[in-house]
């Protein structure tokens, strides 16, 4: 084997979940942080769990904590497409009676 061409391996590299267990594992990564383990993992406990890697559920509460602190409603798709629709046929009968 070359020397100084591999990387250090740690015996004791400690795992942590986000459900809070922590155990110890080899590894070349001396801390490492996963999602789902054993402890929580949905084949093992037999309980399903909605797992939201993306944060897209927090990010949308945030949306929402601070659209009500300014006092912004939030609008769904559908709502902001009928309330468009309605501006442009305000717009259509105001320049008809102009006319």
């Amino acid at each position: 084997m070359k020397k100084n061409i591999h990387p250090k391996y740690f015996k004791e590299a400690k795992v942590t979940c986000a459900c809070g267990q922590i155990f110890t594992v080899g590894s070349t990564l001396e801390n490492i942080a996963v999602e789902i383990c054993s402890a929580c993992h949905p084949f093992y406990t037999g309980k399903q769990k909605l797992v939201d890697s993306a944060r897209r559920v927090d990010k949308f509460k945030k949306r929402v904590e601070v659209a009500q602190k300014v006092g912004k409603k939030t609008l769904t798709k559908k709502a902001k497409k009928t309330k468009q629709k309605a501006k442009q046929a305000a717009k259509k009968v105001k320049i008809e009676v102009e006319k």
